[in-house]
């Protein structure tokens, strides 16, 4: 399946980064998960509970309109952030 480069949702830049902010913390999250580290042990390793680590990352699917976290992962391994 091919995925589009543009979503409408987030402006008219070709990579639809336009208003999308992820801070440093957020790529670090998910880069974690793309290493295929658990939820609950990302968030001992970032001092933080595993709740918070599903909550960080329910926010991070939406602001980049995606709704898993696989998605968010694929979504920022794609533009090259993790």
């Amino acid at each position: 399946m091919a995925y589009p480069e543009v979503d409408s949702r987030h402006g008219d830049s070709p990579l639809g980064l336009s208003d999308i902010s992820l801070s440093d913390d957020d790529l670090v999250l998910l880069a974690e998960l793309a290493k295929g580290v658990t939820v609950d042990r990302v968030g001992r390793r970032l001092d933080i509970s595993g709740r918070t680590v599903r909550r960080r990352l329910r926010g991070i699917c939406d602001r980049i309109g995606v709704a898993t976290a696989i998605e968010a992962v694929a979504w920022a391994a794609r533009r090259r952030l993790i």
